[in-house]
């Protein structure tokens, strides 16, 4: 217990020993989480190998993702700093209806969007699995039906979780993500040999809804309303939306990097679109464990900061964490690349996974650890200047992203196959890193000549 003291009264003592405790709180319970994810994917990868009914499964999951994304995933950079400055200056009840109003306007969108994926599936389905057999597509449609609530149940769990996270109740939200992948370890162990495919997908929508019960009753025991209750387009709801809106342009192009990427490796053949994704899976364990850490912790202490304008402050932090972030990824990524076979051989060569899937992943999963220190800086980076209310100059590098990451997949396609999807997206988060980089620094400047 008095170590414990210790360590609370020495964090907070200042705003960069915060960010770190609550970064340390934060990646300690992801890591659990992290972990039963990837005892998920070692099920998962052994159940089903690169097959046929694992490309329909991701091809399946591919629209639900991005319209999760694009939507609620917007909601976290453009609704907590307002709902910050809301609840310090005006109090717990005027961001309690800014609250309110932002699930009204935000479940309104994920219900069109889950209709509009729904209805509109046979017309594109078949254009983004064209290298699907007709029997491969009815089994993606038929899976894309049944994970389509994971729309809305997951844009939920977005918000709230961020609302949490804005009262810096970290640890719940950080803790929360550990229950889909075990609600499918569950389904696949019950009724995988039986069910196939399908136990996959039940275990995902069900892990879903899991994850916002949990949420839900957390956040009703502390005070708020959960019940969507329209207060009108006020002041507040107008800045948010104002933010929102080039947010979601942005998140719809970034997101979209991932859709055109696995479109563009179905029509590579059978089992690519598989490869793809396993080879992205162990480096997106240390990404999703630094950016969660990271990014949720960093987003509440910079909105302060941006708030009562301390610039010399946000300057410190940012330089000190950028030092730190380089100086950990970088040699942690040379590692990863040089054990790459060996690393995929021990966590996924079993049952349907082969010795010829084991190649073919390490190199693909090798090209992609490239992007590491890159990724995590930029998405530092992004967090500081949503903190500034900028998000038109996320969108435009989203717009450059976008473009770059076409143009590069069909260079390095033709030379290295599926792995020249991940050498271009490593190439894209460089060039997404320089583009924030040089825009915080103009924004930054501006802000100090501005007082």
């Amino acid at each position: 217990m008095e170590v414990i003291k210790q360590w609370t009264r020495w964090a907070n003592t200042t705003t960069n020993r915060k960010i770190f405790s609550a970064t340390i709180l934060i990646a300690s319970l992801s890591f659990s989480a992290k972990l039963v994810f990837m005892g998920k994917e070692i099920l998962v990868a052994a159940s089903f190998g690169t097959g046929d009914a694992l490309d329909a499964f991701l091809i399946a999951l591919l629209m639900p993702v991005f319209a999760i994304n694009v939507i609620g995933g917007s909601f976290t950079a453009a609704v907590i700093p307002t709902y910050i400055q809301v609840r310090e200056k005006e109090g717990s009840i005027q961001a309690q209806k800014l609250f309110s109003n932002v699930m009204v306007w935000s479940i309104g969108l994920l219900v069109v969007a889950t209709l509009i994926i729904v209805l509109a599936a046979p017309y594109y389905l078949p254009f983004i699995a064209r290298g699907f057999s007709v029997q491969k597509l009815v089994l993606t449609c038929k899976l894309l039906y049944v994970l389509s609530p994971i729309v809305v149940l997951y844009g939920i769990n977005i918000i709230w979780g961020a609302v949490l996270n804005a009262g810096e109740r970290f640890a719940l939200v950080a803790i929360s993500p550990v229950i889909t992948p075990a609600v499918i370890i569950f389904f696949l162990l019950l009724g995988g040999k039986s069910w196939g495919i399908m136990a996959l997908t039940l275990g995902t929508a069900c892990g879903m809804a899991t994850e916002v019960a949990l949420l839900g009753f957390v956040l009703n025991r502390k005070g708020m309303s959960l019940w969507p209750k329209w207060h009108g387009m006020d002041p507040h709801l107008r800045q948010v939306a104002g933010q929102y809106l080039p947010m979601v342009l942005g998140a719809f192009l970034l997101g979209s990097t991932v859709p055109i990427n696995q479109v563009m490796a179905a029509a590579l053949g059978s089992g690519s679109v598989a490869a793809l994704n396993y080879g992205n899976k162990l480096i997106a364990f240390p990404i999703g464990l630094a950016t969660t850490a990271l990014g949720t912790a960093v987003i509440p202490f910079f909105s302060s900061m941006v708030a009562s304008e301390d610039w010399d402050g946000i300057r410190h932090t940012l330089n000190r964490y950028s030092r730190l972030l380089f100086a950990t990824t970088v040699p942690f990524t040379i590692i990863l690349i040089l054990i790459s076979q060996p690393l995929v051989r021990i966590i996924f060569q079993r049952g349907s996974f082969s010795a010829e899937d084991t190649y073919l992943v390490a190199r693909i999963q090798a090209l992609f650890a490239l992007q590491i220190p890159f990724y995590i800086a930029g998405v530092f980076l992004a967090r500081l200047i949503s903190s500034f209310k900028a998000n038109n100059l996320l969108m435009w590098g989203t717009v450059i992203s976008v473009i770059l990451n076409v143009i590069l997949n069909y260079l390095f396609m033709p030379w290295l196959g599926v792995a020249g999807i991940a050498l271009s997206t490593a190439v894209v988060y460089f060039v997404s890193f320089c583009f924030l980089s040089y825009m915080l620094m103009r924004l930054l400047k501006q802000s100090s000549h501005e007082l």
